[in-house]
C-alpha cells in the first residue's frame, strides 16, 4: 500500500508540473509574450542565483577534501613513493587553485554582466597584452610541471643498485608467478617454446631441452604414424600435417638452445613462488616483468609502483619499500592488512581476481623465509628417461593398435 502511495504521488506530481507549464505557456499566449524574451528582472534573479550556487558548490567541494581527503590514496611504503606523492600533491594544488579561479571569475562575470537594457556591450576585437598572458602563464606553469615530473620519473627509473633484490613477476591469465634467482644471484634464462605443466615459466635446462626434443619426436611419429596405419578423412589428415609441420618448426627452435653451448645452469636454483612472495624492508628490489600471453600490468599500489607486463619482452620497476607488513598493519589498524600485487590492465573475465599478497619484513626473516623456498631442479638423465618412457609407451599403443 505504501509503494503504491509513493507511486500515485509521484504520478500527480508529475502531472501538476505539466499542467503549470502548460498553464503558464498559455499565460504567455494570452499577453503575447515570446519565450525568448527575458526581462532584466529575471536576468538578475538568475544572476545572484548563479552566485549562490557557486558558493553551495565551493563549500560541497571543500567538504568532500576535507571528509574524503585522506581516502585518495594508501599511505605510501616505499622511498620513492613520497616523492610520488609530493608530485601528485603538487599539480593538485595547481589544479584546485585553477578550479576556484576560473569558476569564480565564471559566475562573478554572470552576476556583473547580466542584460541591462541600459547598459551597451563593449566590443574588443583583440588585445596582445591579454593574449600574452593566458598563453605565456600556463606554458610557464606547464613547463614547470613536466620538469618537476621529468625529474621524479629519472630517480625512479634510475638503474638498481648492485646489490638489490632480483626478483621476476610473471603473469598470464590469471595469475602472478614470483621468480627468484639461486646462490649464484642470477635469473635463469627462459623461453616460451619450453612452457609446459612442469615447467610452467620456460625455464631453460639441458635437461628441459632433452626432455622437450622427446616429447615432440614421439607427437611427430604418433602423428605420422596416425596418418600411414589409419582411415582418416581429408580433414583430419590436413590437421595433421599442420600439427606436424608446427611441432617440427618447435623442434627446430628448441634444437638451437641445444647446439647453442651456453650455460643454463643458472635457473637449477632458481626459485618459483605462488600465493605471495617476500620482499626485504629497505633494501632495493628489483623486478623484471613478464607476460605468457596478453598485456597485464603490474600494480602495487602502496609501492607507487605500476609497469606493464608486455609478452615478448621484458619490462622493468625498482623501489626500496619502507614499511614492514607488520608495522603497516599498525599504521592502518587492521590486523588482517597485507600489501598486494595487482593486474591493472583489463585483461579477460577473471580480470578482478588476479593478484598476488606480499609481504615486507626484516632481511633476516626475508633470508630464512627465502632459504625455506624449493628451487627448480631437474635431474637430465631423469627428464630425459621419463620422456623416453613416454615414448615407448606410446610406441606399444601404436603396436597394439596396428595389431587390432
Amino acid at each position: 500500500m505504501e509503494k503504491l502511495l509513493i507511486v500515485l504521488v509521484i504520478v500527480l506530481a508529475v502531472i501538476g508540473i505539466a499542467q503549470i507549464t502548460r498553464v503558464y505557456k498559455l499565460s504567455s499566449e494570452l499577453r503575447k509574450k515570446r519565450e525568448e524574451d527575458i526581462s532584466p528582472t529575471t536576468n538578475r534573479v538568475n544572476a545572484n542565483l548563479l552566485f549562490v550556487f557557486m558558493f553551495l558548490m565551493f563549500g560541497f567541494f571543500i567538504w568532500h577534501i576535507v571528509e574524503y581527503g585522506d581516502e585518495l590514496l594508501p599511505v605510501s611504503a616505499s622511498e620513492h613513493g613520497v616523492k610520488v606523492d609530493n608530485l601528485l600533491n603538487f599539480n593538485w594544488a595547481i589544479i584546485i587553485a585553477v578550479f576556484f579561479a576560473v569558476n569564480f571569475l565564471l559566475f562573478y562575470f554572470a552576476k556583473k554582466y547580466a542584460y541591462d537594457p541600459n547598459r551597451k556591450a563593449f566590443y574588443l576585437a583583440h588585445n596582445n597584452k591579454l593574449e600574452l598572458i593566458w598563453t605565456a602563464i600556463p606554458s610557464v606553469v606547464l613547463m614547470i610541471i613536466i620538469v618537476y615530473g621529468l625529474s621524479i620519473w629519472n630517480q625512479i627509473m634510475d638503474e638498481p643498485a648492485e646489490d638489490a633484490v632480483v626478483i621476476e613477476l610473471y603473469s598470464k591469465q590469471f595469475d602472478w608467478t614470483a621468480r627468484y634467482p639461486g646462490e649464484d644471484g642470477k635469473l635463469g634464462e627462459a623461453s616460451f617454446t619450453l612452457i609446459s605443466p612442469t615447467n610452467p615459466l620456460g625455464l631453460i635446462t639441458d635437461g628441459v631441452i632433452d626432455a622437450k626434443i622427446t616429447d615432440l619426436n614421439a607427437e611427430i611419429a604418433d602423428n605420422q604414424a596416425s596418418i600411414a596405419n589409419e582411415v582418416l578423412p581429408d580433414s583430419k589428415v590436413n590437421e595433421l600435417e599442420k600439427e606436424i609441420g608446427m611441432r617440427t618448426r618447435q623442434k627446430a627452435r628448441v634444437m638451437n638452445f641445444k647446439e647453442s653451448s651456453k650455460d643454463f645452469t643458472a635457473s637449477y636454483d632458481d626459485r618459483i613462488v605462488k600465493g605471495e612472495f617476500h620482499i626485504p624492508v629497505n633494501k632495493e628490489v628489483s623486478f623484471q616483468i613478464r607476460s605468457r600471453d596478453v598485456i597485464h600490468s603490474a600494480y602495487m599500489p602502496h609501492f607507487r609502483a605500476q609497469m606493464n607486463a608486455v609478452p615478448g619482452m621484458t619490462t622493468r620497476f625498482n623501489f626500496k619499500p619502507t614499511i614492514t607488513t607488520d608495522s603497516m598493519r599498525t599504521v592502518v589498524d587492521d590486523e588482517d592488512f597485507n600489501y598486494v600485487l595487482l593486474c591493472n590492465k583489463v585483461c579477460g573475465s577473471a580480470h578482478y581476481n588476479m593478484q598476488m599478497n606480499i609481504v615486507v619484513e626484516t632481511e633476516e626473516k626475508y633470508q630464512e623465509w627465502l632459504s625455506q623456498q624449493k628451487t627448480f631442479v631437474k635431474d637430465d638423465n631423469a627428464a630425459t628417461k621419463s620422456a623416453a618412457d613416454k615414448v615407448g609407451e606410446k610406441d606399444d599403443e601404436r603396436k597394439i593398435a596396428v595389431k587390432n
